[in-house]
């Protein structure tokens, strides 16, 4: 049943479903706490699974300003307390896995292991990383709903779409732009500079073999900043991995995860 709590300036909504250790699931940059509905009957027998919605995503409320990447870490951080945790493990997809790395450095105590899926580091900037998919990744986005089966390859495999081919217009009911739309893209495109050795919890890094959006080597290129982290990758999977294979997801989590 989903709940709003109260982090400052923010009303956010969240779902907290199963049993066990504390886990804290971050959606991606056009998401919301719903991409992970595939994923979590594989957690929920293992961990207390909690989803929630970003500033300007879904049903969670703030102000109409843009999102730093810092108050977005201060949100989940003030989550957390907001239900009674000190320290939950933390998994963060593509964006998400941009502010899970904001908060493994700005509330270091919060955080249990980390688990990075899916992402790039900070302080950079894709389009610095991944310049040609960007730039592409744009053209197809200010062309929706008409290139809406063209972007669906940039975050599925083509032969994941042969079995799955309702996924090939996932993004053609996206709404025109709003204000709200807007600020999610400053949120998205915001930087922080961080110092990687205040992060203490252990690591992993999950990247999908054929990820067009953030190719494998930018995830796996993390560990240059944490030389302890392990890496996993998943073959034949593309950047919505826990859409397409969250069976898969789910199995590295609790191996990793596993007290």
């Amino acid at each position: 049943m989903t709940q709003f709590v109260d982090c400052g300036e923010a009303r956010i909504a969240c779902d907290a479903v199963g049993a066990g250790p504390p886990l804290l699931l971050m959606h991606g940059a056009e998401a919301t706490r719903h991409m992970f509905a595939d994923l979590l009957p594989h957690l929920t027998a293992h961990f207390r699974v909690i989803t929630y919605d970003q500033r300007d995503c879904g049903d969670t409320q703030a102000p109409p300003t843009p999102a730093t990447l810092r108050q977005l870490a201060d949100d989940a951080h003030l989550l957390m307390r907001g239900l009674g945790l000190e320290r939950a493990h933390v998994f963060g997809s593509s964006f998400g896995g941009r502010i899970a790395q904001a908060l493994a450095v700005l509330h270091p105590a919060s955080v249990g292991h980390l688990v990075l899926g899916s992402t790039w580091p900070l302080p950079h900037a894709l389009a610095e990383l991944n310049p040609q998919g960007a730039q592409q990744l744009a053209a197809l986005r200010s062309g929706l709903p008409q290139t809406a089966q063209a972007l669906a390859t940039w975050f599925f495999p083509e032969p994941f779409l042969v079995e799955r081919p309702a996924l090939r217009d996932i993004f053609s009911a996206v709404r025109p732009a709003s204000e709200r739309s807007h600020r999610r893209a400053l949120a998205v495109e915001d930087r922080l500079e961080i110092d990687w050795s205040a992060v203490k919890a252990p690591t992993l890094l999950l990247a999908g073999g054929l990820d067009r959006v953030v190719p494998p080597a930018l995830t796996r290129g993390i560990a240059s900043h944490l030389p302890g982290a392990e890496f996993a990758l998943l073959d034949g999977v593309g950047h919505a991995t826990t859409l397409q294979a969250p069976g898969t997801v789910a199995q590295h989590l609790i191996l990793f995860l596993a007290p």
